[in-house]
C-alpha cells in the first residue's frame, strides 16, 4: 500500500508526458548536430527586403568566377567642369504626361540607355534587374487597362484622402492616356533571386536598392539622349503586369517608365526643387 501511494505521488510519473517530450527533443537536436548534411532552406532578409528561401549546400561557392583583379582604368568624363555640365543636363529633366505619338525614337537609342543602366553597381555584382521594353500597341493597351483599373480603386478607396489631396496640384487621376500614346514603355523589374545553372536559387543582395540605382542611371541616359520620361510606380499592378509580360515569379515590378519626345503643347507643374542647403549637410 505504501509503495502504491509512493508511486502515485511520484513527480516523475506525474509529469511523464513532459519528460518524454523533453527526451525526444534532446535526442533530435543531438542527431541534427551530428548530421548537418541535410540542411533546411534558410531565409535571409536585407534592409526590409522580403524573405527569400535559398537552399543551403555543403560546399559554398561564389556566384562569380574567382579571377585575379585587374588594374583600374578610369573612364571618360565630362571635364572640364564635368559636375557642373552634368547638373545643367539633368536639371532640365521633368516628368511629363504628354508625348508625341508619331515621333518614335530609334530603338537603338533605348538600347544604349539600357546599356548605361546596366552599368549600375549591385550587391555582390548580381545585377538583379530586367528591363522590358514595350512598343507593341496592343500590349500597351493591355498595360493601360490593367493600370487604370487598379488606379481607379486606388484613388477612390485605397489611398488616404490626404494622399489624393497632395496629388491634386499635379493634376493626376486614374486616367493614364500616356501609356498608349508614349512610343515606348519600359517596365523595370527587380529580380528577388537568381537561378544557378543547376536550377538552384541564388541570393540577390539588396536587389531593390541596386535596381533603383540602375533606374536612376537610365533616367539620366534618357535625358542625355534628348528623350522625356515619366516615372510611375503603379500600385497593386505588379502581379498582373508580370503575368501579362510572362515574366518569371522571381521578378517583381519596381518602376514603369513612359518614354518618348514631349508633345508640342506639353505642360508641366510649376515646381521648384530644394536648394542645396536643404539637401546637403557638411561635417
Amino acid at each position: 500500500m505504501e509503495v502504491e501511494t509512493l508511486i502515485g505521488s511520484s513527480k516523475i510519473l506525474k509529469y511523464w508526458a513532459s519528460l518524454l517530450i523533453g527526451l525526444v527533443l534532446f535526442f533530435s537536436i543531438k542527431y541534427f548536430i551530428k548530421n548537418p548534411k541535410r540542411k533546411p532552406q534558410k531565409k535571409y532578409t536585407l534592409d526590409n527586403e522580403e524573405d527569400i528561401e535559398v537552399e543551403e549546400t555543403d560546399e559554398l561557392q561564389p556566384a562569380l568566377e574567382e579571377k585575379p583583379h585587374l588594374p583600374f582604368v578610369a573612364g571618360i568624363n565630362l571635364n572640364p567642369n564635368g559636375a557642373e555640365r552634368f547638373y545643367r543636363l539633368v536639371q532640365g529633366r521633368r516628368s511629363i504626361r504628354s508625348f508625341r505619338s508619331q515621333s518614335i525614337p530609334d530603338l537603338s537609342i533605348i538600347e544604349d540607355c539600357i546599356r548605361a543602366a546596366g552599368t549600375a553597381p549591385s550587391g555582390a555584382h548580381t545585377e538583379p534587374w530586367t528591363f522590358c521594353v514595350v512598343e507593341n500597341s496592343e500590349v500597351k493597351q493591355s498595360i493601360r487597362e490593367i493600370v487604370e483599373q487598379e488606379e481607379l480603386m486606388n484613388y477612390s478607396q485605397r489611398m488616404h484622402p490626404q494622399w489624393v489631396t497632395d496629388l491634386r496640384p499635379l493634376q493626376t487621376n486614374h486616367i493614364k492616356e500616356y501609356l498608349t500614346v508614349a512610343p515606348y514603355l519600359i517596365l523595370i523589374f527587380k529580380q528577388t533571386y537568381g537561378l544557378s545553372p543547376d536550377g538552384r536559387r541564388k541570393r540577390h543582395y539588396y536587389n531593390e536598392i541596386s535596381t533603383s540605382i540602375a533606374g536612376g542611371i537610365l533616367l539620366c541616359a534618357l535625358q542625355a539622349a534628348g528623350l522625356a520620361s515619366l516615372v510611375t510606380t503603379p500600385l497593386n499592378c505588379g502581379p498582373a503586369l508580370r503575368t501579362l509580360l510572362q515574366r518569371p515569379v522571381n521578378e517583381k515590378l519596381l518602376i514603369l517608365l513612359a518614354v518618348g519626345y514631349p508633345a508640342e503643347d506639353c505642360k508641366v507643374p510649376d515646381l521648384q526643387r530644394k536648394e542645396l542647403s536643404k539637401i546637403m549637410v557638411k561635417y
